[in-house]
């Protein structure tokens, strides 16, 4: 026990040693964790705050999506093409791409090997289908709950394993000296809660640091993400590690009770938009102000199934019109909006005979040319309409409210092609790495979890390495007890502002800064009321122990606001522009296009797409810096040479 201070709750610090720590137990932790021991490597642990938190267990779709290489048809296919379909997504290195691509199917196999039950038809071909940002009919998916099921499957096998893993710790500091990677601090939350008057902590003294925390997902007040998940990338841009196309999103359709993309099945059965006054009054149908006739429309509401993203390439004549529109509703008109699936939009069955052939053909195949919205939805999917069941939310009768929220970050921890920061040791896997660059095919995601913690166990198993040296060993402990002192002494006691209150102003103001729509002054405000909490935050007091793991995120999502803040105001003076699924608004009031919500636009696309950014954090400051992507590599296909190189890097030149 460490000697009490007035005013300051005691701290039980516990110090712990090994190999490699794992931090998250979501699908990417997990893969790690497998992968490490299938190498042969024992000395690792994995630790999670909450082993039933965290997006992979708590989010979905209609279909959740796992992209990987086509496995079905005759269309063809192969690791080279793929690669380049990543890489074409504007900001993403080609050797990462080249990577998600080329173990595509070794991961999606392991998943099947595992117990995912992916669909195959009777011959076994995997079969799939095509998704946002892809036309080669790649996606595949167990229904809504595609990760759930995926980390379910890799927990059970860990368990089989003896993989060990402990639960109830959440990571307050990543230490890394000289460069390497040194520690981690972790409030132990059981211990906390038992203690009642005490601040119990878990010094881990590591080598090798998988950061599988996910994204930020606490950064918005609109938000997809479930309110389990935290992430941890204010603390990792605190450490030192870079981060990457920062300023890159994914906004979309999101129902606000329960949190859940509107994707797939739920346009395409072409429900009726309506939206209210904030008292539920005054309903009105309001996508007929924009669409020429009802054609338009239910076409351009079936697209939104596979172009679930808001795209400001699509936002002038295609589906993405839907999502600003929304926006304008509900942000600019502070009204509610709901999808309607009890009645059709302009209250007609469809013509299917007017609609353009590809939403005509879709849904006669589905079989789902049929009157009502919520019989065409059962007819595409009828999962889907059994989630928002279970949840106690009925479509045959119930409005469903949505907005326009984030959904996922596709920029993130700067890593290389073995999913290493540039801190050595420190990997991140996962929604936590930046791989993803502009925009990505719907699904890739999953994909690029699995394959980098594939990457980053194969990279800590088989690097080589150096004999223990005692001396050094001593001063890196000294080094963070030090650090462990500065980040555990400053919790005082007293009456705070209550938490809540400071998470919501921070979150509603990142939603209104740094969201869908983007004005950089008000950008350039919402960062300086950013940096003026942070510089106020260290003496914020605590009521009571157990609100310390409260204290910490609050901490490490205000630190990644600064650093996303900053990128995106960076990006705007170097002439950046609308791209991707943020539209950034000129200050000049420039004509808005016609048919669309009254906002002047940067219409300029395409700017810096070959252009990385990447941004650290040190002593406070931000500082910025850019450089062209990484081209997809001229790898060696040669099998003998290929061969030795491999061996060696195995290990074994025999």
């Amino acid at each position: 026990m460490q000697e009490n201070t007035a005013g300051f709750y005691p701290r039980k610090i516990r110090e712990e040693k090994t190999g490699t720590l794992i931090i998250g137990s979501g699908a990417a932790g997990y893969q790690a964790a497998l992968s490490l021991h299938r190498f042969g490597v024992r000395d690792f642990l994995l630790i999670s705050e909450d082993l039933n938190a965290g997006t992979s267990r708590n989010t979905g779709s209609d279909k959740q999506t796992y992209y990987k290489l086509s496995l079905a048809g005759e269309t063809p296919d192969s690791v080279r093409q793929m690669a380049k379909d990543l890489f074409a997504g504007g900001c993403v290195d080609g050797d990462t791409a080249l990577a998600e691509a080329a173990l595509s199917v070794k991961c999606f196999c392991r998943l099947c090997d595992a117990g995912v039950a992916f669909p195959e038809n009777e011959y076994g071909e995997s079969i799939g289908y095509r998704t946002d940002h892809d036309v080669r009919g790649r996606a595949s998916s167990v229904g809504p709950y595609t990760s759930r099921k995926m980390t379910e499957a890799l927990e059970n096998e860990a368990r089989r394993c003896g993989i060990p893993v402990r639960d109830g710790m959440q990571a307050v500091r990543y230490f890394a000296l000289e460069g390497k990677a040194a520690g981690v601090l972790c409030l132990d939350r059981q211990a906390t809660a038992a203690e009642k008057d005490c601040l119990c902590f878990v010094l881990f003294r590591t080598d090798h640091i998988i950061l599988a925390t996910g994204g930020p997902a606490a950064m918005y007040a609109d938000s997809v993400y479930p309110p389990s998940q935290f992430g941890s990338s204010g603390i990792a841009f605190l450490a030192g590690v870079k981060g990457r196309n920062l300023t890159e999103w994914q906004f979309g359709l999101a129902s606000k009770c329960p949190r859940w993309n509107v994707s797939g099945s739920y346009m395409q059965a072409m429900p009726r938009f309506v939206s209210t006054d904030a008292d539920g009054k005054n309903e009105k149908e309001f996508l007929t102000e924009y669409f020429r006739n009802p054609e338009e429309l239910l076409y351009q509401v079936f697209l939104k199934g596979y172009q679930w993203p808001f795209d400001t390439a699509k936002c002038v004549s295609g589906s993405s019109r839907i999502d600003l529109i929304v926006y304008e509703e509900t942000v600019r008109k502070g009204r509610r909006v709901y999808l309607d699936y009890t009645e059709n939009p302009l209250g007609a069955i469809p013509d299917y005979g007017c609609l353009p052939a590809e939403a005509a053909d879709y849904l006669s195949q589905a079989n789902a040319c049929l009157d009502m919205p919520i019989e065409r939805l059962r007819a595409l999917n009828e999962p889907a309409y059994r989630f928002y069941l279970d949840h106690g939310v009925d479509l045959k009768k119930d409005r469903l409210e949505i907005a326009v929220c984030a959904q996922h970050n596709n920029g993130g921890l700067a890593v290389d092609a073995h999913w290493q920061t540039n801190i050595r040791g420190i990997y991140a896997v996962g929604e936590a790495a930046g791989t993803h660059g502009v925009s990505r095919p719907g699904g890739s995601a999953l994909n690029a979890g699995q394959v980098g913690a594939l990457r980053a166990a194969e990279d800590i198993a088989f690097s080589p390495r150096g004999m223990p040296d005692e001396g050094k060993e001593k001063t890196i402990m000294e080094h963070l007890r030090g650090e462990t002192e500065k980040a555990t002494g400053c919790i005082a006691r007293g009456n705070p502002e209550p938490a809540g209150r400071l998470w919501r102003e921070a979150a509603e103001r990142m939603s209104r800064a740094g969201g869908m729509i983007r004005n950089p002054e008000a950008m350039e405000q919402a960062l300086s009321d950013t940096e003026q909490a942070i510089a106020s935050f260290s003496a914020l007091p605590l009521s009571g122990a157990e609100r310390a793991g409260t204290f910490f995120h609050l901490y490490d999502m205000l630190l990644a606001q600064k650093v996303y803040l900053s990128a995106m105001t960076d990006y705007v003076r170097h002439g950046g522009k609308s791209r991707g699924s943020a539209l950034y608004v000129t200050p000049d009031g420039t004509e808005c296009p016609e048919g669309l919500p009254d906002y002047p636009f940067f219409l300029s696309m395409g700017e810096l797409r070959d252009m990385v950014q990447e941004i650290s954090l040190e002593n406070g400051e931000t500082g910025c810096f850019w450089r062209p992507v990484r081209p997809l590599p001229d790898a060696g296909l040669f099998f003998e040479t290929e061969w030795k190189a491999f061996r060696e890097r195995r290990g074994n030149t025999a």
